[in-house]
């Protein structure tokens, strides 16, 4: 799995409808305060092991600011909450021609299951999380703070 975290005083996302771009009246739009923006892309090789490793990774990072101005409290020091975006464009190559392959990116299904798991495997330490809509065109609205922005990758730390 690769995430892209982004540590953020609010987020939200909504859906935008295909056939004229406007705002999809079928999804409620999401919001968080403080907390975590999440970019989540999902290979068809990620499952349970992947999950759990960054599960307690984002639960355990110390990257909010205490008393002293230092980055040493966790999201659930600060009450914070988690917008996860499922998003296959993370596993982009576009190492030949100027067109983004996306043959890594996981398949439809795996993908979408994976991404609820993991989201779900936030909630079960306390989180709260909110969530775009798999497969749809979104429009995600933050603000970073710091700015803080991490990238995760299981493939690189050997996950």
């Amino acid at each position: 799995m690769r995430i892209v975290l982004q540590k953020v005083s609010e987020g939200s996302v909504d859906v935008v409808d295909e056939t004229n771009g406007k705002a999809d009246t079928t999804f409620e739009p999401q919001h968080i305060g403080i907390g975590y923006v999440l970019l989540v892309g999902v290979e068809d090789t990620d499952g349970a092991e992947q999950i759990d490793w960054l599960v307690r990774k984002i639960a355990n990072l110390r990257v909010f600011e205490d008393e002293n101005g230092k980055m040493n409290r966790s999201i659930h020091d600060v009450n914070g909450s988690v917008l996860s975006i499922s998003q296959f464009t993370l596993y982009a190559d576009v190492r030949k021609g100027n067109r983004p392959n996306f043959v890594k990116a996981g398949a439809p299904a795996h993908a979408e299951q994976t991404w609820h798991g993991f989201n779900d495997a936030l909630r079960s330490q306390g989180l709260e999380v909110k969530e775009g809509r798999f497969g749809s065109h979104m429009r995600v609205r933050l603000a970073n703070d710091g700015p803080v922005t991490i990238i995760l990758d299981t493939d690189e730390l050997g996950v």
